[in-house]
């Protein structure tokens, strides 16, 4: 599959575009940017790559199978909608849209061209994530009762477009959805109310405490972005636990093991040498080329983005 990138974002330069050298089958062959400096360590990694200068011109790309979008949030939708029209798959960044109900219009354009368009949730390809599942689902704990989880980080710069409101900045849409995807992913189950406490600075939210019921079991977590970095996930059962220590950022935050309490003995495993965004692409690639379920369908994005919606509504 050969990749285009949407801009220059971060994210793309020190995850996606090295991890599209990682993955089999994939090849970054094009970017999108007017600016050589940040193209330039993108052509380091990729020597041949063609920098288009405008969004479209990427786009009408013949080379171009796949493209990424790592762009602001408020343009993830638009921009989906016209790269899947111009006959390529997508891969976009979370929150792929700011609303639930936008993503209907992306679940039209994935249909109606036969593009693959997906939100670009790597923790939905990460093995540590399918042992959670799977324990969760042999009743290894017994009966789930609670989950537990939080996300934090360090973004003081109120330049930084994570402090646009007009962007779509804020914490929840940048990592609280995280332990909301991952808890309905792993036990498969969706919210049916929610209470959260959410405190805003310059018109985003830039930390947010959340407790949610399921059908079966309830949740809390708590999500920042101006706070120091903490990340963990606890799924607590009547008769175990399972612990996750770098639930998320997996490798990068700290040592990545899942931990589970069952029969009164512990288990663990580790998953140091994992790159998620690799996998990402891999299945990506897979699902695009022969129509294989894909871990995060939009459809489950679309049910991520409705809990969102209700955490920010619970608040007002």
């Amino acid at each position: 599959m050969r990749w285009g990138i949407l801009g220059a974002a971060k994210i793309a330069r020190t995850d996606l575009a090295p991890a599209m050298q990682l993955a089999r089958g994939a090849e970054l062959v094009a970017l999108a940017t007017r600016d050589p400096i940040k193209a330039a360590p993108f052509q380091a990694l990729a020597p041949a790559l063609r920098v288009h200068g405008s969004y479209d011109a990427l786009l009408a790309d013949p080379s171009v199978d796949a493209i990424y979008i790592p762009l602001p949030n408020d343009m993830h939708v638009d921009w989906s909608i016209r790269a899947a029209q111009a006959g390529k798959h997508v891969l976009c960044e979370k929150p792929i849209a700011l609303r639930a109900d936008q993503i209907d219009a992306l679940i039209a354009a994935r249909d109606t061209s036969g593009n693959l368009i997906a939100e670009a949730f790597m923790v939905a390809h990460h093995p540590q994530w399918a042992l959670v599942r799977d324990l969760l689902a042999q009743g290894v704990i017994g009966r789930l009762e609670h989950v537990e989880g939080c996300f934090t980080y360090t973004n003081r710069d109120i330049a930084n477009i994570r402090h646009d409101p007009a962007k779509g900045g804020g914490g929840l849409r940048d990592v609280g959805v995280y332990p909301c995807i991952t808890t309905r992913m792993a036990t498969g189950a969706e919210p049916v109310n929610l209470r959260s406490d959410i405190r805003y600075q310059n018109g985003v939210d830039i930390f947010a405490r959340v407790w949610a019921d399921f059908p079966d079991f309830t949740m809390s977590f708590y999500c920042g972005m101006m706070q120091q970095r903490r990340q963990h996930m606890i799924f607590h059962g009547q008769d175990g636990w399972i612990e996750l220590s770098a639930p998320f950022n997996g490798a990068v935050y700290g040592d990545a093991r899942v931990e589970w309490l069952t029969g009164g003995r512990l288990h663990m495993e580790r998953f140091n040498n994992v790159n998620q965004y690799a996998l990402m692409l891999e299945h990506f690639a897979e699902t695009a080329s022969t129509g294989a379920p894909f871990a995060c369908p939009l459809e489950m994005s679309r049910g991520n983005q409705a809990m969102i919606d209700a955490i920010f509504a619970a608040s007002r």
